[in-house]
């Protein structure tokens, strides 16, 4: 099982050297270019959701390429 954690900066070392002890985990931290994409991820299919439960309105794809 993959978990993704949130920890605050001054936290990370002392959570990081708890993980690497238990002999079951593998721990590695993100770049802040993945944690960024992961982010934005959550997001486009937290919208996508809402826009199939219809409480957001859906966009043109035509419009989304004009606009980029």
């Amino acid at each position: 099982m993959k978990v993704l954690l949130d920890i605050k900066d001054e936290k990370a070392p002392f959570v990081m050297g708890l993980l690497q002890r238990l002999p079951f985990v593998t721990a590695k931290p993100l770049s802040s270019f993945h944690s960024k994409v992961l982010e934005d991820m959550k997001e486009a299919a937290e919208q996508l959701n809402l826009v199939k439960a219809g409480k957001l309105p859906a966009r043109d794809a035509e419009d989304l390429f004009n606009e980029l």
